[in-house]
């Protein structure tokens, strides 16, 4: 029996519904392995389709041509090192995720996914079919155990694979990011290690699909949990993993351990590479967005040119006779240290030509929170059209506080195709603008330094849509605000949580009214990087029409 096994571990970024592409970065990592002389090339869970790919799996068509990539690919793999790649698969007329293990020119063995997550963003049970509990494959006289991703997180998984003599496990992953999930993923991890008595392989996908970043950040642990290798988070990487076989088993040999960045810093990656993916993988090369003077809109404007580089960003100024002159210095500020193309398109003519159209109809009411959506709602129709002439995409510029309690206006600032920081609280919006500004790294594509004054962040927020407003006239301060919305919403909470943890109750129940009232907005909603187990979108679905408000 041979005393080393040899694994290229190819943590790589796929896009959905590319099969011929995901096929091409597959044979380009079995390339590298077989160069390295691997004994087995490994890719993450459904890396043929791209992950997560809902619905569009269950179509026959779709299905069909994933399965017959694989089989093209084994074909063009046959000379070499085993490929493991993930895909579905169709066996007596039932869909399953599947782990496919191609050798030889064939399908030599594949492992069918036997728990289906179906909370948060996954609906695996809508999809698959479950898979039986199965038993290792071999490569080369060595036997494999792949539970697919959640198949890791349950004991019987591994444990039957154990059972059956498997002699170490490799995990396939589709697993995206929230804020501190490596430490969840890894003790759970420890846990299949310490109780099979076998090295796991943690490998995941990189990449951004839609609202969900895959971070990466593959690992190995020895049979006593020890950390044996740990890959960068985020990056495509290609890496050698050696195993090698001891009186006790096998054991990994020590690899690089890759450093894991802060929350502070992985938040903000995942809203960069969120950006990236998403207009690359949609066929955008250039955005816009209007700059305001207030943080959020800088923040974003800074998030874009991290992503795709200062030249590739436009920003627009839209002023009104509300507009301050510190909000037209500050925004001007924050395009010249971004670097960024920027124009100032005032908004006063159209708003009283559109004035001037509804006054008969409007005769004899008094202005209201109606001609302040106007304003609003002119901006969004202004930035729109330049997003259609010059072809770049709107981005929009909503916090995480203003999208829950519907603080924006639908048809107007709402306008956009993503929202980068979508999920992102207010009160850590400010600090994530200080962080930029004292932070940088290779992968950011703009400037390193102050590129947010330290005045847009400390000024107090307003839309500045009538004269002398102010954010906390319509709403409680952003800390107290936001305190409570991380109970209603991110732990699901009660009304009587929030006052036992010192809310008042009428503020409490006028922000859970602001919460429900504002579902429809949020339907409609661009969608935005996920940084929460509870962002809006698939994290979170409730009914648009909704009498229920908690009685306690």
């Amino acid at each position: 029996m041979a005393d080393r096994f040899r694994v290229t571990l190819a943590q790589m970024n796929p896009t959905v519904g590319d099969l011929a592409g995901n096929a091409a970065k597959a044979v380009v990592a079995w390339q590298a392995g077989r160069a390295a002389n691997a004994d087995l090339v490994a890719l993450p869970e459904m890396f043929l389709t791209g992950y997560n790919a809902q619905d569009l799996v269950m179509k026959p068509v779709f299905h069909q041509e994933a399965m017959k990539q694989a089989e093209q690919l084994a074909k063009d793999c046959a000379e070499g090192p085993a490929l493991a790649i993930g895909c579905p698969w169709v066996e007596g007329g039932k869909l399953y995720n599947a782990y496919l293990i191609l050798k030889g020119g064939k399908i030599a063995s594949r492992c069918l996914k036997h728990h289906l997550p179906n909370e948060t963003v996954f609906d695996e049970v809508r999809i698959f079919d479950v898979g039986p509990l199965g038993g290792p494959y071999a490569v080369e006289g060595t036997r494999i155990g792949s539970p697919i991703c959640e198949d890791a997180w349950h004991e019987d998984v591994a444990e039957t694979l154990e059972e059956t003599g498997a002699e170490f496990l490799l995990i396939p992953n589709g697993s995206p990011y929230f804020r501190n999930k490596m430490e969840v993923r890894q003790n759970h991890m420890v846990a299949r290690a310490v109780e099979t008595g076998l090295p796991v392989i943690y490998l995941n996908m990189v990449g951004g699909q839609d609202d969900q970043v895959f971070d990466g950040g593959s690992f190995v642990l020895n049979p006593n949990g020890a950390l044996a290798l740990q890959m960068p988070v985020f990056d495509e990487v290609i890496t050698q993993l050696d195993l090698e076989r001891t009186d006790q088993g096998w054991r990994a040999v020590e690899g690089d351990k890759a450093h894991l960045p802060d929350a502070w810093e992985q938040d903000y990656r995942v809203m960069v590479e969120s950006l990236r993916d998403y207009m690359g993988k949609t066929g955008f090369k250039k955005a816009l967005l209007g700059l305001s003077g207030g943080v959020d809109s800088a923040i974003v404007a800074a998030i874009a040119v991290d992503a795709i580089g200062a030249e590739n960003v436009r920003c627009v100024m839209l002023p009104s006779e509300y507009t301050s002159r510190e909000s037209l210095d500050d925004a001007e500020a924050v395009a010249k240290a971004l670097g960024v193309h920027y124009d100032y398109v005032p908004i006063s003519e159209g708003r009283s030509a559109i004035s001037n159209t509804l006054a008969p109809l409007f005769a004899g009411r008094e202005a209201d929170v109606t001609e302040e959506n106007i304003q609003s709602r002119l901006r969004g129709l202004l930035l729109m059209a330049m997003s259609n002439k010059f072809g770049e995409m709107l981005l929009t510029t909503g916090n995480k506080s203003e999208v829950a309690v519907g603080y924006a206006t639908i048809y107007g600032d709402m306008n956009g195709g993503y929202n980068p920081i979508k999920d992102m609280y207010k009160t850590r919006v400010f600090e994530t603008c200080r962080w930029r500004n004292a932070n940088h790294r290779p992968w950011m594509m703009g400037p390193a330094g102050e590129v947010i004054l330290p005045n847009v962040i400390d000024k107090p927020p307003t839309a500045e849509l009538r004269e002398d407003q102010k954010d906390s006239d319509s709403l409680p301060d952003y800390p107290e605000l936001d305190a409570i919305l991380e109970i209603l919403i991110d732990q699901e909470g009660s009304v009587a949580d929030c006052v036992t943890a010192g809310f008042a109750r009428e503020t409490v129940k006028r922000v859970e009214h602001l919460i429900y009232i504002s579902e429809y907005k949020r339907f409609q909603s661009a969608p935005g990087a996920r940084l929460s187990p509870r962002a809006f979108w698939l994290d979170r679905r409730y009914p648009i029409v909704n009498r229920f408000r908690d009685p306690s």
